[in-house]
């Protein structure tokens, strides 16, 4: 009998322990500050926007932050995340930068007196810009020379310049140079040169390569109300200066309906602000980024309108 009522309360204490309930843990907001404002938030590798940007939802404990912007120095650090506010800011310090030597460039201008024998070269870009996978046709003039040599300035394995073969000066005094580079080029700002065998003379021209980039979307809350301003920005990395944004959802957002183009910053970032209007069906909302002239897009969802939403 004594050993029958102790089995009882042993019992009852194993099905009582496997019923015990850990309630989940309050989920952390961090709220991401830097000086200069506009950089880049990286949270857990992930980009989450740019400064002042902040981030609800945050699971406690340890998480990576990095803090980017162009002409500073990186910022990082592991943070621990605590239920409720939590704050992060970046004092960001400037990276030392030597200034490049600049190499000379001979120019000529049309009321100079020229001797017979000079040497002159112009040189003028098909496409500017020119997207990636394209072809891009440099012509110009030469006298004094019956070739030129073109040389492609840029990112990459054009960084140290890559030169072209003699090209052939007609004897109307044209020339011309198509560079086809292929899918792998980086986009960014590319400098061409076309001079005499000689170097005696050289000319030059800027031009832009889009593409091979990216395009992102981060809105600054997921669960809109209407009426209320959602806050969206992102990067584009495919050299493009400007983001097209288009709006989707229900009635008469099922189509689309384009918001208008945004500039993108020195920094790859970009931010537009857009206020919802108090009539907006309940639903399901995503916005649309394509960088111009559409070479890739980028996208986010958020709702507006379901339960805790007005």
């Amino acid at each position: 009998m004594i050993r029958n009522t102790l089995i009882v309360p042993l019992v009852f204490l194993v099905l009582l322990a496997g019923c015990v309930y850990e309630s989940p843990k309050e989920a952390g907001t961090i709220q991401f500050t830097s000086s200069p404002s506009g950089a880049q938030v990286y949270f857990d590798s992930q980009f989450r926007g740019t400064t002042p940007v902040s981030l609800a939802g945050v699971e406690p404990g340890s998480h990576a932050i990095e803090f980017r912007y162009p002409g500073y120095q990186g910022w990082s650090e592991v943070m621990v995340v605590s239920p409720g506010s939590n704050n992060v800011f970046a004092a960001l310090i400037p990276t030392p930068t030597d200034t490049p030597s600049t190499p000379e460039v001979v120019t000529t201008t049309a009321s100079a007196a020229l001797p017979s024998n000079a040497v002159t070269v112009t040189i003028t870009p098909g496409k500017n810009p020119m997207l990636v996978g394209d072809s891009n046709t440099f012509r110009g003039t030469a006298s004094g020379t019956k070739n030129v040599i073109v040389t492609i300035y840029g990112s990459g394995i054009y960084s140290g310049g890559i030169s072209s073969l003699l090209k052939d000066v007609d004897a109307f005094g044209n020339w011309a140079y198509v560079w086809n580079p292929g899918t792998g080029i980086l986009p960014g700002t590319y400098r061409a040169t076309a001079s005499d065998p000689d170097k005696k003379t050289l000319a030059q021209a800027a031009f832009e390569v889009i593409g091979n980039g990216e395009v992102t979307v981060v809105p600054s809350t997921y669960a809109a109300s209407r009426g209320g301003t959602i806050r969206f920005s992102g990067l584009c990395t495919t050299n493009a200066p400007e983001v097209e944004l288009v709006l989707y959802g229900p009635d008469q957002y099922a189509g689309g309906v384009r918001l208008g183009t945004v500039s993108v910053q020195a920094n790859d970032n970009w931010v537009f602000s857009y206020t919802l209007d108090n009539t907006v069906s309940t639903g399901t909302y995503t916005m649309k980024a394509n960088d111009i002239p559409r070479t890739t897009s980028g996208s986010a969802q958020f709702t507006v309108g379901f339960t805790g939403q007005p």
